[in-house]
Formats: structure tokens, sequence, C-alpha cells
């Protein structure tokens, strides 16, 4: 069984993949099962897009239709990434009311309307503050937030420090109440195949994150691509799976309806 939980099509700003084509190579790859996770960020303009969100009704509409084409083919399943902020979170909540996804990724992009991507969150701040201030952020999220199934990419800061890596001893304090917060909701994590795509040191996230949360007890586990062009679909599955069974994890998460249930790798 090989899912993968992060995928963009052209409902989102950042890719122009149609949903057909990824569907296509999914199948090519040998993918069981894929979960569409197109971007809502809510309330960001930026000097290249004027708003992140999907168009609802057209996505669903061509989700539908194509589900019902390769249902005997491939599992698709419907989410989204909710690049959520503590003033947007309302926003979430409702559609969450209007709509039913199987899977929301929960991710941070922003930072009072300062894009991570852009530096404009790590300009004014030395590198320990916008990490630091990072995971603190991260903590009110998960705490304040419900309707998620797992926080994508939960290191992602690693991605854009234009000052290297911060050692996870710096942030460790943070981030484990994170972890712990996750497991007390029945929530879980996503590792997310870009690290190497980011040419990262490690995985994301990070090894040392990924065995505290085991250790914890943490055991929900999805692995998305992060995909925005059709050559990152599954990108380095296989390895990342080796590296998830030395820590000691020996399965795997789909959702359906917001509920999870497991698979062996």
């Amino acid at each position: 069984m090989r899912a993968d939980y992060h995928i963009h099509s052209n409902f989102s700003v950042d890719s122009k993949l149609s949903m057909e084509e990824i569907i296509l190579r999914s199948i090519e790859l040998g993918l069981d099962e894929i979960c569409f996770t197109d971007h809502v960020d809510y309330g960001i303009k930026n000097q290249y897009v004027d708003k992140q969100e999907v168009d609802y009704p057209e996505f669903i509409k061509e989700f539908n239709r194509l589900k019902e084409i390769y249902k005997e083919r491939i599992s698709i399943k419907l989410g989204l990434e909710f690049g959520v902020q503590l003033e947007t979170m309302h926003q979430y909540k409702e559609d969450m009311k209007k709509y039913a996804f199987d899977f929301i990724l929960l991710s941070c992009h922003q930072i009072d309307n300062q894009e991570l991507w852009l530096y404009q969150y790590q300009e004014s701040r030395t590198q320990m503050e916008y990490n630091r201030g990072y995971y603190e952020y991260m903590y009110k999220l998960v705490d304040l937030f419900d309707d998620f199934s797992v926080v994508g990419h939960l290191d992602v800061i690693k991605r854009y420090d234009q000052k290297g890596v911060l050692d996870d001893e710096h942030v460790m304090d943070l981030i484990e109440p994170i972890l712990v917060r996750l497991i007390e909701k029945n929530k879980g994590l996503e590792v997310n195949t870009s690290s190497y795509r980011y040419n990262l040191p490690d995985l994301t996230p990070s090894t040392r994150i990924l065995k505290r949360y085991y250790e914890l007890g943490g055991r929900v586990l999805t692995m998305g691509s992060d995909t925005h062009k059709i050559e990152n679909l599954k990108d380095h599955f296989e390895e990342i799976i080796v590296q998830l069974k030395e820590i000691g994890f020996d399965e795997l998460y789909l959702f359906d309806k917001m509920m999870p249930s497991k698979y062996k790798i």
C-alpha cells in the first residue's frame, strides 16, 4: 500500500497540474491512494498573488467527476491544506461546516500576515527569535483549532532559514508540547518528502522530532510529496519508509471523512 497525501493541482495558485494529469501519473507510479490538498490561505495578498484560495464549487465538481471515472483504478480522497492564522481560524471552521472533506492538513505559512517563504516574518528577527516564534505560534494553532487531520511539514521554518538550519536542540522545549497536544487530540504528523527537493539535511519533520513523537506514543503519520510539479509525486517514498521503520513506525495512515485508518508499510 502506498498513498500520497499532499498534492497540489491547478486549483492551487502555485501549481499548473490538472487533477487528471496527477491521477494518471499516480496510477503509473503504482500509488493505491492519493489525496488532493490544494491551498487555502485566507487573507493573504503579496506581490505574487491576490489570494490563495480554491474555488470550492469547481474544485469539488472536478474532484467528483474524476473520482467516478477512475474509481476502479485508484482511490482518490478530497482534502485541503489550510494555511491557518489565528485571525483567520473562524473562516476555516465555517468551511468545514459547509463541505465534507476526507482530510485536512494544518499548516503555518504566515504569521501576522507575514509570509515565511518570502522571509517577511524572519526579516526583523534573529534566527533564534523567528524559529522559536514559529513554534510558539504553531502550538497555539494546534491547541485552538480542531478541524484538521495532521500537521503539515511541522518544521517548515527550516526550509526558509537563510541563516542555515537551527539545531532542534534549541527548540525542542517548544516542539514537544506540540507533539503532546497532537497526541491528546488524536491528531497526527505529516512526513513531507520535499526535504530532498529543498536540500535539507534531514527529514521533514526531522528524525529527532519523529523519534520523540514515537517515544511519546504518537503513531498517526501520513506521507506526502507536497507535489507542485508532476515529477514530485511519490518522491523518495521508499527511502523514507526505511528510515521510519528504523525509528519504530510500521504503519502509516489514510483518512476517510476525517476518520483515520492505518495500513502496514
